[in-house]
């Protein structure tokens, strides 16, 4: 019995349905932008194949909607023996590929390739999520009749199918957003605080009364949070800084106000004027407001190698406008990043443009990920242009980054979307692994913008219209980091980059989204215009950083 209700189950299925999922299985084992394990491949091949099944299933139903024919007898049996056997020669062809395509990624990334790509693990797997959506969308389709004969009984039957699948897209909607997304909802927030409050014992309070968070700060040291905390207790020290350059270098400035530290934006604002005031943050020759990413976090790769790059005499003040990963938290608090940027360099902008502009700080901008896109939000240009800032770093800019979107859009053509040029190069430039600030003949305007950007950098690249068109950074010539063997698949490729972007971090350093430290350093040079520094004391400088990966 338990045999014939598989048997019957399996022949529900849709022969076109089938042959589609088979292609868009074997299509997902193509490489994009990062290696995969065979865990997530498993996962995207079986969403793949369900993609594709849907709209086999799909395709069928307009057919006999529009009433074209349809082959019968033999001559369907001989159609459908043949896609069979096609589908299964494509699938077993991919497998068999898939090692080598993940490790042209692997190659490019430095990586020790895989001998295999674990064929019956990613079946098996992708096999459980194609049956675990195929059983979800089928509870869908018995809600939707079930819906639909009821209203059958009072309004035409097409009018009943358009009003089921509404009441049935709604319904499901209210309990996966009502029930489930709250439910875990609640848990990540839950847990995310809890390690947002832990104070690890290796991370001490400053002794140093003009340390923020130390017994004299404006801001208390337990609530910093956990990334502010270790913003403040780690970094460079003045002997750091001298031991390195041989000479006298000065105690780098950190001010941040945690989430806890006041109970609004703009309060949370003051406070971080205030202790920066107070920390003589102003004195300094280069000042920067950071914006971190949704948990707070700020990449030391960054705020370490201008502190050497300028011996010390930099301060920095960061604010805290969320405990969440940043994609969750640009899922459900979109706007608190820009609402704290703004806040933030309002208040520090405010104060700066008071003091006489021969004795005051350059000021920047700096945020990685979701902190580039806070960032730019900062301040619109109208605002700035009567006394402008000197510019800003943003690294690993999120693709719905307002400036980044519109320079990328209007580049010079002939430069690709993974490294654009725009226009004469005087206000906005861009790097990757290599340096491409260095632009013949190019010279800077009075504020420098510069991104740093890998192309192999899903939370960069991602684009939904991937769906239906190619995206233009696939176009050549590639980034260095980018496997040669990518392609362009509808669908596929969509969901191909949304595991890369919630893979993004797993990268190594120098791609993906993992930023490294010699790719700040040509960056911030050009940013805040370092001067004095040869290119041998440059480079040593990125041994260094190299040296303590």
């Amino acid at each position: 019995m338990r045999l014939f209700w598989i048997f019957r189950f399996w022949r529900s299925f849709s022969a076109a349905g089938l042959l589609i999922g088979t292609l868009f299985f074997a299509a997902s084992l193509t490489p994009t932008l990062l290696p995969r394990t065979f865990v997530t491949q498993g996962v995207l091949s079986g969403c793949s194949f369900a993609a594709g099944y849907g709209l086999g299933v799909f395709g069928r139903w307009l057919a006999d909607y529009l009433e074209l024919p349809k082959p019968t007898g033999r001559i369907l049996r001989a159609i459908k023996l043949v896609a069979a056997a096609t589908c299964i020669l494509v699938a077993v062809a991919f497998l068999w590929q898939a090692s080598e395509w993940q490790n042209s990624i692997r190659q490019l990334m430095r990586l020790e390739p895989v001998d295999t790509a674990h064929p019956l693990k990613v079946g098996l797997i992708a096999l459980l999520t194609f049956v675990l959506l195929i059983l979800l969308a089928r509870l869908f389709q018995i809600t939707f009749l079930f819906i639909s004969r009821m209203l059958g009984r009072i309004v035409p039957k097409r009018v009943s199918y358009v009003i089921g699948i509404a009441a049935a897209a709604a319904l499901f909607w209210t309990v996966v957003n009502g029930v489930f997304f709250r439910f875990a909802l609640h848990a990540a927030d839950s847990s995310f605080q809890a390690f947002d409050e832990l104070i690890e014992p290796e991370t001490q309070q400053p002794a140093d009364p003009s340390k923020t968070g130390s017994d004299t700060s404006l801001i208390e040291w337990d609530e910093l949070g956990r990334a502010g905390r270790e913003f403040i207790a780690t970094g460079p020290t003045s002997r750091d800084l001298g031991s390195f350059l041989g000479m006298d270098a000065r105690e780098p400035i950190r001010v941040y106000v945690g989430l806890r530290s006041a109970e609004t934006a703009e309060e949370r604002a003051k406070l971080a004027l205030e202790e920066l005031k107070r920390v003589g943050g102003f004195d300094r020759s280069v000042l920067i407001v950071v914006m971190p990413t949704g948990t707070g976090w700020i990449d030391p790769a960054a705020m370490d190698t201008v502190e050497y790059l300028h011996g010390g005499d930099v301060a920095s003040v960061a604010m805290q406008y969320s405990y969440l990963t940043s994609w969750l938290s640009l899922l459900v608090e979109p706007g608190y990043g820009a609402e704290a940027a703004r806040a933030l360099f309002a208040e520090v902008y405010a104060h700066w443009t008071t003091l006489p502009k021969e004795r005051r700080p350059r000021l920047y901008l700096h945020g990685l990920s979701l902190g580039a896109l806070s960032s730019e939000q900062s301040a619109e240009l109208f605002e700035v242009i009567g006394d402008p800032y000197q510019g800003a770093l943003w690294s690993g800019p999120p693709f719905p980054s307002r400036i980044w979107r519109s320079v990328t859009d209007d580049r010079e053509r002939g430069s690709p979307a993974w490294l654009p040029r725009f226009r004469d190069g005087s206000y906005v430039r861009f790097t990757s692994q290599e340096n491409g600030l260095a632009i013949p003949d190019a010279h800077w305007g009075p504020m420098r913008i510069v991104y740093i950007q890998y192309a192999s950098d899903p939370v960069t690249f991602f684009d939904y219209r991937s769906l239906y068109r190619q995206p233009e950074w696939m176009a050549g010539p590639r980034g260095s980091d980018v496997s040669p063997e990518l392609k362009w698949y509808p669908v596929v490729t969509l969901l191909q980059l949304t595991v890369d972007m919630a893979m993004a971090t797993t990268a190594p350093m120098g791609h993906g989204h993992v930023y490294a430290p010699e790719h700040y350093i040509d960056a911030w040079i050009e940013v805040t215009d370092v001067r004095g520094w040869t290119a041998e004391q440059i480079n040593r400088l990125k041994l260094e950083f190299l040296r303590r990966r």
